[in-house]
């Protein structure tokens, strides 16, 4: 498996039996503005489309190997718009996921102004294990945390993802602004 995929996360997704949807609620992570992929999008590199050995990576090998073995992976944005820069190098590199297998929407967040949502950006495997990712104000990941019986909060979860997923639109329709 990943060396850069922590190993309790990989768990997580290999038990997955139907179902893995991933909900994104910040504008911003924190990255390395210096070094790595985001400072080289700044620096102007796109990846090449036709050239998937130049981009295909350890975690685009476990969301097709999921994908593969029958699990639905859904992964919506809601975002702000005009989008910040971070939310743009993030349009700019989906086709990967997209390729490997996962559905990607963007939510304008002004569309989702009525839609109960978690206070965190999550996972949730099968409608009933949660991942929450938990970041600081600055986007610094504080780490994840799996909750694995709370069927309460896996049932917001899933209708917020849900509700989301409906108003969003596909990522090949969306348009960035």
């Amino acid at each position: 498996m990943s060396s850069n995929v922590p190993a309790a996360f990989t768990d997580l997704l290999s038990r997955c039996t139907h179902s893995a949807v991933h909900l994104e609620m910040r504008d911003s992570y924190a990255v390395d503005y210096e070094t790595g992929p985001f400072a080289d999008w700044r620096a102007g590199y796109r990846p090449n489309h036709d050239d998937r050995a130049s981009w295909w990576r350890p975690w685009l090998d476990l969301v097709q190997e999921t994908v593969n073995r029958g699990v639905a992976m859904r992964r919506a944005r809601i975002v702000s718009e005009p989008a910040s820069e971070y939310t743009r190098f993030l349009y700019d590199s989906s086709f990967t996921n997209v390729a490997a297998g996962e559905k990607i929407r963007w939510l304008p967040r002004r569309q989702a102004s009525d839609v109960a949502l978690p206070g965190n950006d999550f996972w949730l495997f099968d409608d009933r294990t949660i991942h929450w990712n938990h970041f600081a104000g600055d986007g610094t990941s504080l780490g994840g945390e799996v909750w694995d019986n709370a069927p309460n909060a896996a049932r917001l979860c899933a209708d917020a993802f849900e509700a989301v997923w409906e108003r969003a639109v596909p990522h090949a329709e969306y348009k960035i602004q």
